[in-house]
C-alpha cells in the first residue's frame, strides 16, 4: 500500500465536543485544554486532564476516547512497545464498548455516534497497518454509517467532517485489495470532496480544526506536491504550538520543498533556539536532534548525501532510546536513501532491512518497506519525511 507511510501519521478521526447542559461545558473546556497539550507533545499532562474527564462522566465514550488518543499520539511519536500498542488497543476497544453500550441503552446522541465512528475508524487504520484487510475494511464501513448518523442527528457539527473527509479522500487513493474492497463500500471516495470536508473542517469545526490543518498539510506536503499550501499549514501550526518539534521539522521541509533556503535557515535556528530554551536536557536534546534531522534533509534534497550522513550519525551518537525513539529509527532509514540516491542499493537495503529488524522500529518500517520495494528516487517528497 503505498499511501500505509502518511497513513501511519495522520488520525481517522479528530476531536468534538460533548453534548449536554451547562454543566458539561466545563468539561468542554477540559477536552480542549487537553487537546491542546497533546499538539505540544505533552502527553502525560494531556492524559492527566483526560481522566479527570473519564473520572467525571465514567459512563460517557469522550473520556475513553481522549486517553485512546494520547496513547496513539504516544505511538505517532514513535513508541511503537509492545506494551504501548496493547494500550491503544484495551483503550480504542473499550471506547467501542462503552459507545455501543449507549446506543443498545437506547438513549445515545449525536456524539455517541461521533466518539463511535471515530474509535471504528481508529481500529480499523491499525488493521490497515497489520494489512488485515477485510477486517479493516468492515471497520471503516461502520465507522462511516457512525459518522453519517451522527452528522443526520445534528447537520450543524462540523467536527465530523473531518473523519468523513477522511474517508472520502483516503478511499479514492487506495489501491489493490483495498481499492477493490472500497468498490463494496457504500461511501464511495471522492478526492475533491473529501479535500472540501477537510478544508471546511479546518475552517469551522470547534474542536477538529487544527487536526483538520495536520491532516491537510501531510496531504499537500506528500501527496498533493502543493508545497505552497503545504508551508502556509505547517507555519500556522508551528507557531500555535511551539512546543511541537515535529510541525516545525514540517515546517522546515515545506521550506525545502520550495526552495526557499533562507526560510529553512530561519526554521533551523529556531529550532535551535528551542533547545537553548528547553527546561530540561532531555527536552534539549530533543530539539536538537530534531534540528540535525532537518539538516540533513536539507542534504539529501541538495545532493549532499555524504554531509547528510555525517548528521544523522551526530544524531545516533546522542540517540535516547527512551525519550526519543523516533530519532534513532528515521536516521538509519535516512542514511539508507542517501545509499540509493547514490546507487548502491545493495548497502541502502542492508540499512532498510536494520530498520525492518528493530524491536522499536518507531514507525519507520513503513517506509523502509516502501523503499525495499522501490528505491527512493531524487525529489521523492518521502524524503522529507
Amino acid at each position: 500500500m503505498k499511501l500505509l507511510p502518511t497513513l501511519l501519521f495522520i488520525l481517522l478521526q479528530g476531536f468534538s465536543e460533548a453534548s449536554g447542559a451547562e454543566a458539561s461545558k466545563k468539561v468542554d473546556q477540559d477536552i480542549l485544554r487537553g487537546i491542546d497539550l497533546l499538539y505540544d507533545g505533552e502527553t502525560d499532562k494531556a492524559e492527566d486532564v483526560f481522566r479527570d474527564v473519564l473520572a467525571k462522566k465514567p459512563q460517557d465514550p469522550a473520556g475513553y476516547f481522549y486517553m485512546a488518543m494520547v496513547t496513539w499520539s504516544r505511538l505517532a511519536t514513535g513508541f511503537w512497545s509492545r506494551e504501548m500498542v496493547e494500550q491503544y488497543i484495551e483503550r480504542i476497544d473499550r471506547t467501542i464498548t462503552v459507545a455501543r453500550a449507549v446506543v443498545q441503552d437506547g438513549n445515545p446522541d449525536s456524539f455517541t455516534f461521533f466518539f463511535l465512528g471515530g474509535a471504528l475508524g481508529f481500529k480499523g487504520r491499525f488493521y490497515l497497518m497489520e494489512r488485515k484487510w477485510l477486517s479493516s475494511f468492515n471497520l471503516a464501513s461502520d465507522a462511516v454509517e457512525a459518522l453519517k448518523t451522527c452528522s443526520s442527528m445534528d447537520p450543524s457539527n462540523k467536527d465530523v467532517l473531518l473523519g468523513l473527509g477522511i474517508f472520502d479522500y483516503y478511499t479514492a487513493k487506495l489501491s489493490g485489495v483495498m481499492k477493490f474492497l472500497t468498490f463494496l463500500l457504500v461511501h464511495r471516495g471522492d478526492r475533491e470532496e473529501g479535500l472540501r470536508k477537510l478544508h471546511q473542517a479546518a475552517q469551522e469545526a470547534t474542536y477538529s480544526s487544527f487536526e483538520a490543518k495536520s491532516v491537510l498539510l501531510h496531504i499537500y506536503l506528500y501527496l498533493e506536491d502543493d508545497r505552497h499550501k503545504a508551508l502556509l499549514l505547517a507555519r500556522e501550526l508551528a507557531t500555535r504550538f511551539q512546543g511541537s518539534r515535529f510541525f516545525k521539522y514540517l515546517e522546515g521541509a515545506a521550506c525545502l520543498r520550495l526552495d526557499r533556503f533562507d526560510e529553512y535557515r530561519a526554521v533551523a535556528a529556531a529550532m535551535r533556539a528551542s533547545a537553548e530554551k528547553a527546561e530540561s536536557r532531555t527536552k534539549a536534546a530533543l530539539w536538537i536532534r530534531q534540528s540535525l534531522y532537518l539538516d540533513a534533509t536539507h542534504d539529501l534534497f541538495r545532493g549532499n548525501h555524504e554531509e547528510a550522513r555525517r548528521k544523522l550519525d551526530a544524531i545516533l551518537s546522542m540517540q535516547d532510546p527512551v525519550n526519543d525513539p523516533l530519532m534513532i529509527a528515521y536516521p538509519l532509514l535516512k542514511k539508507g536513501v542517501s545509499y540509493d540516491l547514490e546507487g548502491a542499493r545493495k548497502t541502502a537495503l542492508g540499512y532498510y532491512e536494520q530498520v525492518m529488524n528493530m524491536e522499536n522500529g518507531a514507525g519507520a518500517q513503513f517506509l523502509a518497506e516502501k523503499f525495499i520495494k522501490k528505491p527512493a528516487l531524487k525529489n521523492d517528497p518521502f524524503i522529507g519525511y
